[in-house]
C-alpha cells in the first residue's frame, strides 16, 4: 500500500496543481465523454495511457479480455452490459473502442484452456468468446494463433455491441461509431482490428 499511497502523494504535488482547474470542471459540469473504451484489465494496457487521454476522456470498462456479452436483459447482473447502456444512452457517447493486446491471459485461457485455479468464473467467462475461435487459421501455430485469437475476440466484443437495439440503431444512423485495436506491448505498435485483418495506425 506504501507504493500507492506514495504516487497519490506524487499526483497531489506534481499533477494536481496543473489539473486542478480541470478536475474542477469536471466536479461543476459532470462527465461528457466522446468514448467509451472497452478494455481488458492487464494491468500493462491501461487504455488512458495508450491513447494519452486527460481525465474526463474515456469512460472505460475493463474486464477479462475486454469482452461485451450479447445483449440480454434477464435480471441477472451483468457489469459490463449497464457500463454500455450508460454510456450509449445516458452519456451518449460519439464511439465505441474496444482495445485488445497482446499476451492476452484470457485469450490464451480460451485457446488453449483456462488455469485450474480459475475455472469458477474465468472459463465460463472466456467461453462466451468461443466463436472466435473459428477464425483461427487452421496453419497458425502457437504465437500466430494467440494473436489471430486477440483481433478475433475484438470482433466478436463488436459484434455482440451489435446485438444491443439502441448501439445498433446509433450506429446505422451514424449517430455512433464502433472500432477495434489491439495494442502490443512489447513493441508499442497500436493495430487497426479490420473483419479480414489488422492494419498499424501511423
Amino acid at each position: 500500500m506504501d507504493r500507492l499511497l506514495d504516487g497519490y502523494r506524487r499526483f497531489r504535488a506534481d499533477i494536481w496543481p496543473a489539473e486542478r482547474r480541470r478536475y474542477e470542471a469536471l466536479s461543476v459540469h459532470g462527465q461528457k465523454p466522446e468514448s467509451l473504451v472497452i478494455a481488458c484489465s492487464d494491468s500493462r494496457v491501461d487504455p488512458a495511457t495508450v491513447f494519452n487521454a486527460a481525465p474526463g476522456e474515456l469512460f472505460t470498462v475493463r474486464n477479462v479480455a475486454g469482452l461485451v456479452p450479447p445483449y440480454q436483459p434477464d435480471g441477472s447482473l451483468h457489469g459490463a452490459s449497464a457500463a454500455v447502456e450508460f454510456a450509449v444512452r445516458v452519456l451518449k457517447v460519439k464511439r465505441i473502442v474496444v482495445l485488445g493486446h497482446a499476451q492476452c491471459g484470457g485469450v490464451q485461457a480460451m485457446v488453449e484452456g483456462a488455469p485450474k485455479e480459475a475455472q469458477d468464473f474465468v472459463a465460463p467467462w472466456m467461453a462466451m468468446a468461443a466463436p472466435a475461435l473459428a477464425q483461427i487459421p487452421p496453419e497458425a501455430k502457437g504465437a500466430e494463433a494467440l494473436t489471430c485469437a486477440e483481433a478475433a475476440v475484438v470482433r466478436v466484443t463488436q459484434d455482440n455491441l451489435m446485438t444491443f437495439p439502441w448501439v445498433r440503431q446509433r450506429v446505422e444512423a451514424g449517430e455512433l461509431i464502433l472500432e477495434g485495436y489491439r495494442f502490443d506491448i512489447h513493441t508499442g505498435v497500436l493495430m487497426h482490428v479490420e473483419p479480414d485483418g489488422m492494419t498499424p495506425v501511423e
